[in-house]
């Protein structure tokens, strides 16, 4: 274990922005915002059928949630299709904002809003990382750059909401928040609610998450009462905290975020959601409780949500966790038990009301309890970056980036239809099954390249049919000369948009070469191959083969 990789990777703010040291406790229950249906759902290793999504959706209702973010409509079908079940069927009471989020991308914030329309009410959260990590290692971005992202992305929503029928409002998260500067995070936040101008019937919601866990709690305090001190529009915005629980604090920070000024809480029943999950909603408001602060939802029937929370997410609520647990209210230390027990007499002898027996914080029957009593999985919420990191560490398959997308949307469309996760085995059989030396009827039986100046000459037989056709063509490069020959031979017209490749495996003759190619058919549409040989052009003939099968598909009458 070596601790000097490791750095600071957030920034502190000035000592003033402290004031929050000065209050003892959360008095009022924030505005609640169950993330369960995205964040949580997306996390789960089966994602949650529309089914399941539905009847998760009430458990919520029961609850006492007045936002639910519900999806990510854009990412798959089942997301998609379980909004506007929501909205085609009248689901959402009338006093309940359904809540969706959508990347700060034209196409996906369409499509979002074509999902939204017709929501009685709604909110529109959109998002772009903005922290230094994201600028400089993923988008390759300037500050400005990024800002502008941010920046379009309001306007967009804010145009086709006017175009849209539903009653909708905005969220903004600056995504990745903890690693940003917090000055450029202002920044970037002031210039979105410039574009939306908040107003006190246009109220704006601009959410700080805690993507990942950076600091002790104290510090995403500060940061969030210097957002909130320094913010435009400060009376006409809701602040809000969307903490992950990294470093197993997020409780603690959302607690010390609430007393440095936020408004409003994104969170999961039982801390469900990415890595190690999101803050638990659930240990929040039963703090509240505990203190005497009515937390504005019903957790008056715990072994009812941990039974429905387990069938639904098919996750398993650990025995001793805060509340829920099922051992939290059991004592096994002899001591313990006397110590209860003479409590509980002494609470019932003098006809206490306000409870303090030893050992245990709350009433277990407030909650409906008695006295006696684990790199990269794939599923429809995956995106390209995962699957195809997969493929490559474990089988050694490098897609260039355009088939990886395509690739990520065959194995996602297989999983969301399935309600299943993919293990690694069915990856690469999809892989090896949707562009992997596929053939269309044709094989090259031979061929032999002589170069001329600039250009390669080739003679190559085709087979097809048990018919031998041997012909010639030219190129700038052998796989260009074997290409042109294709055309030559089928009349089939393209373009040979993309080829890479790289060698598998080994070293030398024993290396194995892999080639994938992308074809570009004169209506727009893009088709992929992929070829291996232990020969380098072999490789990218089986590729080019396969690519050419995919585009012909069904169609090899029109060139027979």
């Amino acid at each position: 274990m070596d601790h000097t990789k490791y750095r600071v990777g957030y920034f502190p703010v000035e000592e003033k922005y402290s004031k929050w040291v000065t209050k003892d406790h959360v008095d009022k229950a924030p505005v609640w915002c169950s993330v369960d249906m995205r964040d949580g759902n997306q996390s789960l290793v089966i994602p949650m059928s529309l089914e399941e999504k539905l009847e998760y959706f009430n458990v919520l209702l029961k609850v006492g949630f007045k936002e639910i973010e519900v999806g990510f409509p854009a990412a798959s079908e089942t997301e998609y299709e379980f909004l506007r079940t929501l909205i085609d069927n009248d689901m959402i009471p009338d006093d309940v904002t359904v809540q969706v989020l959508t990347q700060c991308r034209e196409h996906i914030i369409r499509k979002t809003f074509d999902a939204c329309k017709g929501a009685p009410n709604a909110i529109i959260h959109f998002y772009n990382s903005v922290s230094v990590a994201q600028r400089e290692q993923v988008f390759g971005k300037s500050k400005e750059e990024i800002k502008q992202i941010a920046v379009d992305g309001a306007k967009l929503v804010k145009k086709l909401a006017g175009e849209y029928e539903g009653n909708f409002r905005f969220e903004y998260s600056p995504e990745s928040f903890t690693g940003t500067e917090p000055e450029y995070a202002l920044e970037v936040c002031n210039a979105v609610l410039d574009v939306l101008e908040p107003s006190e019937t246009n109220n704006v919601i601009i959410n700080l998450p805690v993507t990942v866990e950076m600091s002790l709690p104290h510090i995403y305090a500060s940061q969030v009462e210097y957002m909130s001190e320094n913010l435009k529009y400060r009376e006409f915005v809701t602040l809000s905290l969307h903490p992950h629980n990294d470093r197993g604090t997020g409780v603690a920070d959302t607690e010390l975020a609430l007393l440095a000024g936020a408004d409003r809480v994104e969170g999961t029943l039982f801390g469900n959601g990415e890595r190690t999950g999101n803050v638990d909603i659930i240990t929040l408001a039963m703090n509240m409780y505990s203190h005497g602060v009515d937390p504005k939802l019903d957790l008056s029937d715990m072994p009812y949500l941990v039974e429905e929370y387990e069938k639904c997410t098919r996750m398993h609520v650990y025995e001793r966790a805060p509340y829920a647990g099922a051992l939290v209210f059991a004592a096994f230390s002899g001591s313990h038990q006397d110590a209860i027990a003479k409590g509980m007499k002494y609470r019932a002898k003098n006809k206490l009301h306000e409870w303090s027996v030893p050992y245990i914080p709350i009433d277990p029957k407030d909650i409906g309890r008695t006295y006696d009593a684990d790199v990269i999985r794939v599923n429809s919420q995956s995106g390209k970056g995962g699957i195809g990191y997969l493929l490559e560490q474990t089988f050694g398959y490098n897609l260039p980036p355009k088939m990886r997308e395509h690739f990520s949307y065959l194995c996602k469309d297989i999983s969301d239809r399935g309600h299943r996760e993919l293990k690694p085995d069915e990856i690469l059989s999809i892989f090896t099954e949707s562009y992997l030396n596929l053939k269309s009827g044709i094989t090259v039986s031979d061929f032999d390249f002589m170069r001329e100046n600039d250009s390669v000459k080739i003679n190559i037989t085709f087979t097809r049919d048990g018919v031998d056709t041997e012909l010639e063509a030219e190129g700038n490069g052998s796989l260009s000369a074997v290409n042109n020959a294709l055309k030559a031979y089928t009349g089939v017209d393209y373009t040979l948009q993309v080829f890479t490749q790289h060698s598998m495996q080994g070293q030398g003759s024993n290396s194995v070469a892999a080639s994938y190619i992308g074809l570009l058919r004169d209506d727009g549409a893009m088709f992929w191959g992929a070829g291996t040989d232990t020969d380098v052009i072999k490789a990218s003939t089986n590729a080019l083969l396969s690519a050419f099968s995919n585009m012909t598909k069904g169609d090899d009458e029109k060139w027979a």
